[in-house]
């Protein structure tokens, strides 16, 4: 499983995400999802390359159903990044890595 990325929950996601003071981006994920799974090691691989300048949480919609709902996120996976508490980019299902990094460009080459 991920080493770069830690879990976030419901409980946490206001201080942890939202009152951050870099980009946070968020994976809404789920166990029996399939298209999560090939996300994962590449989000990995980008939070240990770029963990300094935007930071990496994996929320599991199935155990903190607030979160998702609030932001609307229907089908996962779902990245979002916030920014100063607002959602500045939303990727939704599965991409390569090339796409993923090109969708975080404007937060991780500054």
């Amino acid at each position: 499983m991920a080493d770069n990325i830690s879990a976030v929950t419901d409980a946490e996601f206001d201080a942890q995400v939202l009152k951050s003071d870099k980009p946070v981006l968020v994976d809404f994920w789920a166990e029996w999802c399939g298209p999560c799974r090939q996300v994962a090691p590449i989000l990995d691989e980008i939070a240990g390359a770029h963990g300094d300048k935007i930071s990496f949480y994996k929320l599991n919609v199935d155990e903190n159903p607030v979160t998702p709902a609030s932001y609307r996120v229907t089908g996962i996976p779902t990245i979002n990044v916030y920014q100063g508490g607002e959602v500045v980019k939303t990727i939704v299902g599965a991409r390569p890595k090339a796409a993923i990094l090109k969708e975080l460009d404007e937060f991780i080459n500054v």
